[in-house]
């Protein structure tokens, strides 16, 4: 019998709701060098991007920053961060329970954000355990979502196939890229009335839903082995 599905979840907005803590720290931050940003900027077009690629295009828009100014404004963001994410951070409604019932899956976190970030968050939320050290971040990758690298990469490290894999992604660059590396895409779209879903995902609107779809994955798989 093949072996269960590889499940790989985005962390911010999937299995966190540290989308409010962050784009709270990204407005502190990019403000107080002159790049105009609001937090409804983040959520409205900005949400899954990496920090460096929002500061280019708001660059674009508003004029250039000292570059020097950069590395430390990171740094000191992602501090004041992690101290939020420690004390105020929440998970996802229903993550909790959609990783117990599909314990019996192999199961990773591909993030855009730092390996740090993603300890941080999981060990607030109490969701560390679930995924031990198979953590994949951008920054250690070196490659950033929307590129399918990413994914290959955490695939690779878990020993599995594209096609044995499936990720649970919110943001909309973290489904196209996972998209391009073909495998299969749940997109958890809580925003259905401002976001779209990518043709080829899969669609829901809250991770109590998941448990179901990863079932009718895995009997759709089954019966096709079977064909």
């Amino acid at each position: 019998m093949a072996h269960p599905l590889c499940l790989l979840f985005d962390c911010d907005g999937t299995l966190v709701d540290s989308e409010p803590l962050l784009a709270d720290e990204m407005a502190t931050a990019l403000n107080a060098v002159g790049l105009p940003f609001q937090a409804s900027d983040y959520i409205g077009e900005f949400r899954g991007a990496r920090f460096r690629r929002i500061v280019a295009e708001l660059e674009s828009r508003h004029g250039q920053v000292d570059p020097e100014t950069l590395e430390p404004l990171e740094h000191t963001m992602r501090a004041n961060l992690n101290r939020r994410l420690a004390s105020e951070l929440v998970a996802i409604d229903g993550a909790a329970e959609a990783l117990a019932a599909l314990s019996g899956h192999p199961m990773g976190v591909v993030s855009n954000g730092p390996e740090n970030k993603i300890r941080t968050s999981l060990d607030a939320t109490g969701l560390a355990e679930v995924f031990g050290d198979r953590l994949f971040s951008a920054y250690t990758a070196q490659c950033w979502k929307p590129d399918p690298c990413l994914f290959h990469h955490a695939a690779s490290r878990m020993g599995f196939a594209s096609h044995e894999c499936v990720v649970i992604d919110d943001a909309l660059v973290g489904v196209r890229g996972a998209l391009a590396a073909g495998m299969t895409v749940v997109h958890l779209n809580r925003f259905p009335d401002a976001e779209q879903t990518p043709d080829g995902a899969i669609m829901i609107s809250n991770m109590f839903q998941l448990p179901t779809v990863i079932a009718h994955l895995e009997t759709t798989r089954a019966l096709a082995a079977h064909a």
